[in-house]
C-alpha cells in the first residue's frame, strides 16, 4: 500500500488541507484512496511512535494498526494527517534544528510500513515567520530564551530533510512553500492523493477564497470559465495576477511576535530561507511543488 504521511509543518494551513480532503473522501475513495478521519488514528499514531522508541515493531503490528484504521475499507492509498507527528510547537526548534525528532521517527515508521511505499508529505515555512508562530505558542517570554541560544540565522530547512532523508532513504519526500499555497493548493491536495495534474477536486480554491476579496473571487472563477483549456502553469500565473489586484491585505500581511528582531532580521533571514530551498529542491529523492 501506498501510506502517506501529512507532518505539516505547524501553521502551514494543515487543518484547512486536512477539511479539504475530508470533502473529497467519498471520490477519492472511488478511485482507492483512503482518508480516515483524524480521530481514528492520530491517538493510534501517536501510541505507536511511542512504543516503537522501546522496541522494534512487532511482526502483526503494521497490519493490527491498518484494521484499525482502515476499518474494512478497501484502498491502494491512504493518507494520514498529524501535525504532532513530529512534536508540539513549543518543541519544534531544538539545538538549531526544526524538527530533530523527525529523521528517529521516520525511521521508526519506515520500518513499521517496511513492506510499503511510504510517502512524507511536508511543508516549509518561512523561519522569519515560522519561528515567531511557535513563540507565540511557547511558554517563553525571551526569543533567545524560546530559541536556546540558537542563532536563527543558521536554522535551515534543508537540514532537517537532508536529515530524514539519510534516517529513512525509502521514505519519499514532497514539500511546498507555505507562501506559495494560495497558488498550489488543488495540486497540493492533488498530490497528496496521487491524483493526476488537472483532475477536478472539490475545494480546490478554499484557501484562495480567504484572502481575496468576493469581488475578485467571481472574476476570477468567470475567468476560468472563459478559459477552460488553462494549464496548471497557467491558473497559477492567472491566480498570482488576481491575488495582486484582489487579495485582502489584512489576511495576507501578519504581525510578527519576534522582540529583538529588525525589519533587517526579517529580510536576512527570507533571503537565506530561498536560497535554502534551492538545496531542499536539489536533495534526492525530494519533490518540491512550486508554482
Amino acid at each position: 500500500m501506498q501510506i502517506v504521511l501529512h507532518a505539516g509543518a505547524h501553521f502551514t494551513e494543515e487543518d484547512r488541507l486536512m477539511r479539504c480532503l475530508l470533502r473529497n473522501k467519498e471520490d477519492f475513495s472511488k478511485r482507492g484512496v483512503a482518508v480516515p478521519g483524524p480521530g481514528k488514528y492520530r491517538a493510534l499514531l501517536k501510541d505507536t511512535v511511542a512504543a516503537l522508541q522501546d522496541a522494534p515493531p512487532a511482526p502483526d503490528a503494521r497490519d493490527v494498526l491498518m484494521d484499525l484504521i482502515l476499518d474494512e475499507e478497501n484502498a491502494d492509498r491512504m493518507i494520514l494527517s498529524h501535525m504532532f507527528l513530529f512534536g508540539a510547537p513549543r518543541a519544534c526548534v531544538r539545538d538549531g534544528t526544526i524538527y530533530r525528532l523527525a529523521p528517529e521517527r521516520m525511521a521508526q515508521l519506515s520500518a513499521l510500513f517496511a513492506h510499503d511505499e511510504v510517502e512524507l508529505f511536508l511543508a516549509v515555512r518561512n523561519p522569519a515567520t515560522f519561528l515567531p508562530a511557535l513563540f507565540d505558542n511557547a511558554p517563553q517570554k525571551d526569543m533567545n530564551a524560546f530559541l536556546r541560544g540558537a542563532d536563527p540565522y543558521s536554522i535551515r530547512w534543508s537540514d532537517t530533510v537532508s536529515a530524514i532523508r539519510t534516517a529513512a532513504p525509502d521514505v519519499t519526500i514532497t514539500t511546498w512553500c507555505f507562501e506559495d499555497m494560495p497558488m498550489l493548493w488543488a495540486q497540493i491536495v492533488r498530490e497528496l492523493a496521487g491524483l493526476e495534474h488537472g483532475e477536478k477536486i472539490v475545494g480546490g480554491f478554499d484557501l484562495l477564497s480567504d484572502i481575496m476579496s468576493k469581488e475578485g473571487m467571481q472574476r476570477f472563477r468567470a475567468y476560468l470559465k472563459s478559459h477552460p483549456t488553462m494549464t496548471e502553469m497557467q491558473k497559477r500565473r492567472v491566480i498570482a495576477a488576481f491575488l495582486d489586484k484582489f487579495a485582502i491585505e489584512d489576511q495576507i500581511e501578519e504581525e510578527l511576535n519576534a522582540p529583538g528582531w529588525t525589519d533587517e532580521t526579517v529580510e536576512t533571514m527570507t533571503e537565506i530561507y530561498e536560497e535554502d530551498m534551492e538545496r531542499v529542491a536539489r536533495i534526492p529523492g525530494v519533490t518540491v511543488i512550486a508554482p
